[in-house]
């Protein structure tokens, strides 16, 4: 992952750097660029403003993603589906250093509050391993557990349970 933020970082140097323009004499030739200094002239990307770049991209990537994984029955490992949102969420914490994360890893109102806070809890920190497998550091990760105490939906059906079951990712 940090391989692909220093491509990133790259491209965006790569991109930034601009050529004097020649100029026309009296004599219709294109005369010499100026010699002016780098800095008086057109402005070129600085390791600041690449950093700014790569922080304003995690900021976009993550908010074009639901900020939720979700989980298959009394199961705590993270689908392949989930890949891109543990990407993206990790990528940001390793991108924006002072961002913090909280985790709260839910669960259906099926089994005891007891497995069920246990289960959350199982839930928040796998989500919690992977984002720091992408590059996140651990101090700004809380995982939590809500058990079955935050649903997202009502219901009695299987439909409904799913949607309980779930990590929720909440940037502070």
């Amino acid at each position: 992952m940090k391989l692909f933020v220093a491509a990133i970082s790259l491209a965006v140097l790569a991109g930034c750097a601009t050529k004097p323009e020649q100029k026309a004499s009296s004599s219709g030739a294109a005369s010499a660029p100026s010699s002016a200094s780098p800095a008086s002239s057109a402005s070129v990307a600085t390791p600041k403003s690449a950093d700014a770049n790569a922080r304003e991209l995690a900021r976009k990537r993550i908010s074009g993603i639901e900020p939720a994984i979700y989980f298959d029955f009394d199961k705590f490992d993270i689908k392949p589906q989930f890949h891109d949102t543990v990407s993206a969420y990790g990528n940001y914490l390793a991108v924006v250093k002072e961002a913090k994360i909280l985790v709260e890893g839910n669960a259906d109102e099926r089994g005891t509050v007891e497995y069920n806070l246990a289960l959350g809890q199982k839930r928040a920190e796998a989500v919690s391993i992977a984002l720091q497998a992408i590059g996140a550091n651990a101090d700004n990760i809380e995982a939590i557990s809500n058990g079955e105490e935050k649903p997202r939906n009502r219901g009695k059906s299987d439909a409904a349970y799913a949607e309980n079951r779930r990590a929720d990712l909440i940037v502070r």
